[in-house]
């Protein structure tokens, strides 16, 4: 069982949901399970994966346990929710996009056979450790950027994630650091967002002034993600915010009140949208179209 998104980068809030892929292998051999009702290996780890989906998303008194996505599977959210290692393998090394290496930066290997969890791991490090072409991993980098923020970035200043300048741009600089380097300096290779950058400011692969802006602005988002996720299903408004919560967020950010919180993050959001033009290029929709297509038919978020 691999983990990706917050889970796989250890920064699950109280709302996020559970982005796994399911990968198994199984003795050519012996092709059939050994049960009074015998199946095929791919049967088997469907129904499997069919049972473990409903044990995280069992509904009990509080609600669903976990909302869990299997969309970034290599087939996507019309394929069999299992995939065969060698499957796996095969299309991260032909047919994934630039968009599914950066989801994979954020795989982390949760549970499963000892000797199947030891070949994952190297398969996902080899993918990452691919050499690529800076010019080509930069422009789908930014064509995704402008995907994102087209379709989710409307929200304003105070929606943390996706808004220019959030926390968005930030897991996009890390992904792109990680993709273009991770040939040449693997160390820099993380699941959590914090420690790439940090690796990357000390191989110096990020310059001191960016990591200056990054590294806190990431901290701060993170802080008050955590107490938004917590008591709000929506995007928050401070317009209609309670005085109390407002007072919470600014104690969170260690700031005296909440003007200067507020203040403090549309500034935050500008001084990091600066930092991810410098490190990767300004955002434009143009030429996007192509993934885009591929981006909408995966249904993606």
């Amino acid at each position: 069982v691999v983990a990706l998104g917050k889970l796989g980068g250890r920064e699950m809030t109280a709302a996020s949901d559970l982005d796994l892929i399911v990968l198994y292998d199984f003795d050519e051999k012996k092709g059939e399970s050994s049960g009074k009702r015998p199946l095929s290996g791919a049967q088997y780890y469907a129904r499997f994966t069919q049972r473990l989906l409903a044990a995280l998303s069992a509904p009990t008194a509080e609600g669903t346990l976990y909302e869990v996505d299997f969309r970034l599977r290599p087939s996507g959210k019309s394929g069999p929710l299992a995939t065969n290692i060698d499957a796996f393998v095969a299309y991260q090394a032909k047919d994934a996009w630039t968009w599914e290496h950066m989801a994979l930066t954020r795989a982390r290997v949760i549970a499963g056979d000892k000797s199947l969890i030891a070949r994952a791991e190297k398969e996902i490090a080899k993918v990452l450790a691919t050499r690529r072409d800076p010019k080509k991993t930069r422009k789908a980098v930014l064509e995704m950027r402008a995907i994102v923020e087209e379709e989710k970035g409307g929200g304003g200043p105070w929606d943390l994630k996706q808004t220019p300048g959030g926390l968005v741009d930030i897991e996009f600089i890390a992904q792109y650091l990680e993709l273009i380097h991770g040939s040449d300096k693997p160390a820099v290779l993380s699941t959590e967002t914090d420690a790439v950058l940090t690796k990357a400011a000390e191989a110096g692969l990020l310059k001191p002034k960016e990591a200056d802006v990054l590294l806190p602005a990431l901290r701060l988002y993170q802080a008050l993600t955590q107490i938004l996720r917590l008591c709000l299903d929506e995007v928050f408004d401070p317009d209609t915010a309670p005085r109390g919560m407002k007072s919470l967020l600014a104690r969170a950010a260690a700031l005296p009140d909440f003007a200067t919180l507020d203040r403090a993050v549309r500034e935050t959001e500008q001084a990091v949208r600066q930092s991810f033009e410098r490190v990767i290029g300004k955002v434009s929709a143009t030429g996007a179209d192509r993934a885009q297509l591929r981006y909408r038919d995966r249904g993606e978020d």
